[in-house]
Formats: C-alpha cells, sequence, structure tokens
C-alpha cells in the first residue's frame, strides 16, 4: 500500500499529459460535473474531476477507518455534499486545505475497503479525472495495510529543537497571548445554514488579536489566520514556539441531543467534570482523527512524569485564568448555567503554559447563535476576555513572586 501511494505520486510528476504540462503550477479547481461517487455491486467508485492534474497521494487509516486523498493545491470551490449521497458504503465526505501547498479528501468507510485502482487522466486538455475503485476485504487486511505514507510519517517524527525554557511573567513585559481559532480547512466543526465554527472563531480571534494589541501590553499569535485545518498537537507546538504564557482556544459548539445555552470555560481535568464535557472533549479529539491524523501514539512514560509535574504549578495558573474569564465575561454575557467546567482536552495539555478553553456559546441554541454572529457582542465579549487576561496577569505576578521568597 505504502509503495502504492509513493508510485502514484512520482508517475504523475513525470508522466502526465497535455493539461498538466499546460500550467503545471497554476491552482487547479474541481469540475463540478466530473465528480461522482456510486456503488458498483460491492465496489465503489469514484471520480475526482478537475482543471488539470496536480499531484496527489491517496491512502487508508484505521480506528475509523477512513479513506484518504491528498492533491498538491486543488480549490474544492463548487464540489457539493449531495454529489456524494450514492454510496452506502461511505459514511461521509469532508473536504478542505489540510495545510499549505496541501488540499485533502477524506471519506469515512462503513465497511473495510480497498484501493484496487486509481488513475489520474490527463488525456483531455480541458481536464484531469482521477478514479478510484475500491473493493471489500477483510477487517484483518485492512488494518494491517493502513497507515500513512512514509514520506508523511517522516515529516511528523523529525526531531527539532526547542526553545529554552521561558521564566515566568511577571508584568515587566508584553503577555504573550496565543489564540487558537479551533477547528478550520478539512474540519468546519459544528455547522448551521448561514456559518460554521471554523469560519465564525477564525473572526473572532482576529477581532480579540485587534482588541489585545489596541490594549497595549500584550503581543499576539494565531494558530491560523486562514481557513486551514492545523492538528491539535500542531497548535499546542505553536504555542510552545511563540513562548506562549497564556493559551485560549476559542470554540462555539453544538449539542444533538439537549439543549445548551450560554458561555462555558474549561481547563483540563484527567476526568471530566460531567458527561456532557467528556462527550464534548471526545469529539474534538475525533474531529482530529477523521481529518486524518493518527493520535493513538504511546506516551513516554519518563515523559509523562516530568510534564505530569509541570503542570502542579500550570494547573493552579490555569485554574485562576479560567476565574477571571468567567468573573469577566458574567458581567457583559450570558454564562452556562455551569460555567466552569473541565475535560481532557487535547489542545489544553501544554504542561508548561497556562491553556483553557473558551466555549463561546453553542451554535445550536438559536439565543447564541444570534449573539455570536453579531458584530456588537463580539466587541463585547473580546473587551471582557481582554479585561480578564489583564486582571490574571496582575493575580499571576504577584503569586509569582510570593513563590520567590
Amino acid at each position: 500500500m505504502r509503495r502504492f501511494c509513493l508510485t502514484l505520486m512520482i508517475a504523475l510528476s513525470f508522466g502526465a499529459g497535455a493539461a498538466w504540462s499546460q500550467d503545471r503550477f497554476a491552482l487547479a479547481r474541481v469540475v463540478p460535473g466530473l465528480n461522482r461517487l456510486s456503488d458498483a455491486g460491492q465496489a465503489v467508485s469514484l471520480s475526482i474531476g478537475m482543471t488539470q492534474g496536480v499531484p496527489y497521494r491517496i491512502f487508508t487509516l484505521d480506528a475509523p477507518r477512513r479513506l484518504v486523498l491528498d492533491f498538491n493545491e486543488l480549490d474544492w470551490t463548487g464540489l457539493h455534499r449531495e454529489t456524494f449521497d450514492l454510496s452506502e458504503q461511505i459514511g461521509d465526505v469532508r473536504t478542505g486545505l489540510y495545510k499549505a501547498g496541501w488540499s485533502r479528501m477524506v471519506l469515512d468507510l462503513a465497511s473495510p475497503l480497498k484501493i484496487e485502482t486509481a488513475e489520474m487522466d490527463t488525456s483531455d486538455p480541458a481536464a484531469a479525472v482521477l478514479r478510484v475503485t475500491l473493493t471489500p476485504t477483510s477487517a484483518s487486511a485492512f488494518a494491517s495495510s493502513a497507515g500513512a505514507p512514509p514520506e508523511l510519517r517522516k515529516s511528523q517524527l523529525k526531531a527539532v529543537d526547542l526553545p529554552e525554557p521561558k521564566r515566568r511573567q511577571n508584568g515587566d513585559r508584553p503577555l504573550v497571548v496565543v489564540l487558537d481559532p479551533g477547528h478550520g480547512g478539512i474540519d468546519p466543526g459544528a455547522e448551521t445554514e448561514i456559518i460554521d465554527e471554523a469560519e465564525l472563531m477564525l473572526t473572532f480571534a482576529l477581532e480579540l488579536q485587534e482588541t489585545l494589541l489596541r490594549a497595549g501590553g500584550f503581543s499576539v499569535v494565531l494558530t491560523r489566520t486562514e481557513d486551514v485545518f492545523v492538528p491539535l498537537e500542531t497548535r499546542v507546538s505553536i504555542a510552545r514556539r511563540a513562548g506562549a504564557d497564556v493559551f485560549l482556544s476559542l470554540h462555539a459548539d453544538a449539542l444533538m441531543e439537549g439543549r445548551a445555552t450560554g458561555a462555558t470555560i474549561y481547563t483540563l481535568a484527567a476526568e471530566a467534570s460531567d458527561a456532557a464535557s467528556q462527550k464534548l472533549a471526545e469529539r474534538h479529539d475525533r474531529d482530529d482523527l477523521l481529518a486524518g491524523v493518527d493520535l493513538r501514539a504511546q506516551d513516554d512514560v519518563v515523559v509523562g512524569v516530568l510534564m505530569d509535574l509541570a503542570r502542579t504549578d500550570t494547573a493552579p495558573r490555569s485554574d485562576m485564568l479560567a476565574d477571571s474569564l468567567v468573573k469577566s465575561l458574567s458581567k457583559t454575557t450570558l454564562m452556562h448555567k455551569r460555567p466552569r467546567l473541565s475535560a481532557g482536552f487535547s489542545v489544553l495539555k501544554a504542561p508548561d503554559i497556562p491553556s483553557v478553553l473558551i466555549e463561546l456559546g453553542f451554535l445550536s441554541s438559536p439565543r447564541d447563535l444570534a449573539r455570536i454572529s453579531d458584530a456588537n457582542w463580539r466587541q463585547t465579549a473580546a473587551g471582557a476576555i481582554r479585561d480578564a487576561l489583564i486582571n490574571w496577569r496582575r493575580a499571576d505576578a504577584a503569586a509569582g513572586r510570593q513563590l520567590r521568597k
């Protein structure tokens, strides 16, 4: 399987036809009328039409079962979800920007299927078509052949130089705040008919950044500045490279069952404070997994112990930050009936950075959706978060001075 993926990329790069040679560096776009997904007996047939051929790779991942297709710069505009409702063996299809230079399509497989054929047809000067045939296989055979290609695994395991440990902030320099707009790219998060969570949180993060910079005393970094997928572990790495004093993950989820409204502040905990928080944390991690990232790597025991030791200092600081946010936001907006909750959110697991997840509201609540969609409300909420950070910085610096005495 892995050799097969690499061969496809090499063959396309050096053996493409006329459409590929016309303008090999231009951004390709999907051709709506040439996209098809359908059952062909027990097999599944997939066709993706595009304005020109591009390098691509295709592979499967297990637990849950997925087919992943990566394309070198493919614009998905014009591709409609209804196109992919003709196969009972495909649970869902997601498309989006995976990372700079690469677009991704992920298909959830209802049963184990193997890649029987995959071929890019560039014989038509007006369009290129990738045709993929999937056929049934056993669960054990699927699991043994599943996995990212070697070039992806190597890039994930590449050693990096870690920065020197950063001293605790004491109020004598700008506070480095990393804002993390949830979801993005292939992972839109919660969706409504008018907007999705990823787009809304990016808008709010940019507005909050401006509010903090105008206040002075802040240095602000965003984990993403466009609609691109960023893995959870990469978001934490960005914060560490930035020398973050504070990490704020921004969300506005939706509930499939029950009703909930109002803002909530989450901190990290091994055990969730309630069942709903546990499900929310699991869904956030699962969204990352479904986007094609495998989070099942085992932690090193020694490293885990050291991280737990670091958290004994960081956890109380995160709690104090969460309390400050609840107090400030409560003055300006409706809060959830339990505004302070906790769960095992992977994005909050940096052991050396005070981190919280801010749930601004629930897109499944019409009242919350109306508030979060309103620019004036978001400006007020941004001001409340700014005030909370100012108050926390002062209290945290004072606590730090007490520790040093």
